[in-house]
Parts: C-alpha cells; sequence; structure tokens
C-alpha cells in the first residue's frame, strides 16, 4: 500500500523574478509535464504554487505576533501531495521537480504524511 507524503518546494528569495519570460514559460510547461505524469503514474494528491505574500503567527503567553514572510530569505513556493511506496521513491519523485533545472537555490523537503496517532489510534480525516 502506497504511503503519503508532502514535498515542499522552497527557493531563495524570489528566484524567478529575474527569469526571462520565455524561460519562464518553459518553466511552467515543464511543471504541467511533471505534474501530469505524477498523475498518470497514480502518484499526485494534490499541488499547487503558493503566493509569495503571507505571515507567521506565533503565540507568548497572552499575546499573538503576526510577521509578514519575507521574500528575501527560504521562501516556501508550492507543495506537492504525492503518494509513494516508501521514503526513497518519494525522494526520487521529488528529484524530477523542474524548480532543480530552472531555478539553482531550489531545494525540496520531502516528508511523509502521518496517517494515525500509535498511541491512540486516532485516524487523521483525509
Amino acid at each position: 500500500m502506497k504511503k503519503e507524503f508532502m514535498l515542499y518546494v522552497r527557493n531563495t528569495g524570489n528566484a524567478k523574478k529575474t527569469m526571462p519570460e520565455d524561460v519562464h514559460l518553459a518553466f511552467v510547461k515543464k511543471c504541467e509535464v511533471y505534474i501530469n505524469k505524477l498523475k498518470a503514474d497514480g502518484n499526485l494528491v494534490a499541488a499547487q504554487p503558493l503566493a509569495r505574500d503571507g505571515f507567521i503567527i506565533t503565540k507568548n503567553t497572552n499575546s499573538w505576533s503576526k510577521v509578514p514572510v519575507e521574500d528575501s530569505g527560504l521562501v516556501n513556493v508550492g507543495y506537492y501531495h504525492i503518494t509513494a511506496e516508501d521514503m526513497d521513491e518519494a525522494v526520487e519523485l521529488a528529484k524530477g521537480n523542474p524548480e532543480f533545472e530552472y531555478v539553482p537555490s531550489a531545494s525540496i523537503e520531502v516528508k511523509s504524511i502521518k496517517q494515525k496517532e500509535e498511541k491512540t489510534d486516532f485516524v487523521y480525516p483525509k
């Protein structure tokens, strides 16, 4: 049975901002091919790019802090929710992402999704 994984795509700053329009279009088209292959192979649950705006919220004792996401550091730019037999296959699927071809600062964090709590047998909803 396949397991579920999240692929979190990250770039440093706004790496695609200086990309020429024709190169960006080629990148987007390769992303479409990558997504369609994941779908055709039965590995894709969902995929979305993320907007650059947003906030990081934290709670300290009784107060909340809301800080804008900086566009200059490591930025989450998208995610893929996939299925794979194991972590090794999930990593191999992540390596095929076009981000690596077009954006030298790209990285992808591969994490398995916890399906249930061991101690309580609580099953997380899908």
